[in-house]
């Protein structure tokens, strides 16, 4: 099972420890592409800190993160799971997993990123600031920089199993599965069982509360009919919707009653 997931806005601090490693890092078929975006991000706010907020799409207040920016080559590391924050990494709950389940994490999440287009979540890097959503002045938009080298990368991470696609529509554009693999995916949405609506905050909090599930009960299925006998039976209320053509992916609404 490969498990794919989006990165959050707010990152926990870099910490004291060993500075990147750009050639340790998983997916070494990226490692050009991660060059670039890097070298370019880093030249940006070393150059220009007022474009640099602009192109970042970044407030006022958060004019430290370019900054950050500038120090991605020297500041401290740390592992990927540790680094990303917010309701989904809150409810997915790395670092209160079992010795096992830490194992499963290692192997099947992948966490999308504008910067690194996807690390595994031992892969240790610095906190940054860059959305899939930005355009350089010279790569242009980092969803179709990532789309190439992304292609034949992700396509053999992604093995023969499942692929749980949890990405926001951002992350999803640099890298959409096809033939076999799109049939053997699955993405969830998390509605409001009353109402059928989508609710943001509650939205990530299931998904991380679903990968959590999955992990801690050691549940790798095989294909989206697999993932949905294993929700059901991990307590979970699931709709299967209707592919768009034959062999593309799925979708599977997760109901939920409480929205908190």
């Amino acid at each position: 099972m490969l498990v794919l997931l989006p990165p959050s806005e707010g990152k926990a601090s870099s910490g004291r420890g060993a500075p990147l490693k750009p050639e340790a890092l998983s997916l070494p078929g990226l490692g050009a592409a991660r060059e670039a975006v890097l070298d370019e991000l880093i030249e940006l706010c070393e150059a220009d800190e007022e474009k640099a907020r602009e192109v970042l799409g970044l407030s006022e207040g958060l004019r430290g993160e370019i900054a950050k920016n500038t120090r991605l080559r020297t500041a401290g590391a740390r592992p990927a799971g540790e680094i990303y924050t917010g309701v989904l990494y809150d409810s997915l709950g790395l670092a209160s997993l079992d010795a096992a389940s830490k194992r499963r994490a290692a192997r099947s999440l992948l966490v999308f990123s504008g910067l690194w287009g996807a690390v595994r979540v031992t892969d240790r890097i610095p906190s940054y600031r860059c959305s899939m959503g930005v355009r350089l002045p010279a790569l242009g938009a980092l969803g179709a920089h990532w789309r190439t080298p992304m292609e034949s990368v992700l396509t053999e991470a992604a093995g023969g199993g499942l692929v749980l696609d949890l990405r926001s529509a951002a992350y999803a554009a640099a890298w959409k599965p096809k033939g076999e693999v799109a049939a053997r995916t699955a993405s969830v949405r998390v509605l409001h069982a009353p109402t059928r609506k989508v609710v943001s905050h509650f939205n990530k909090a299931t998904k991380g509360r679903i990968v959590r599930s999955l992990l801690t009960a050691g549940i790798a299925p095989k294909g989206p009919a697999e993932l949905v006998e294993a929700l059901r039976d991990l307590g979970y209320a699931v709709e299967e919707q209707a592919p768009a053509r034959a062999g593309a992916a799925r979708t599977l609404d997760v109901l939920v009653d409480d929205v908190h």
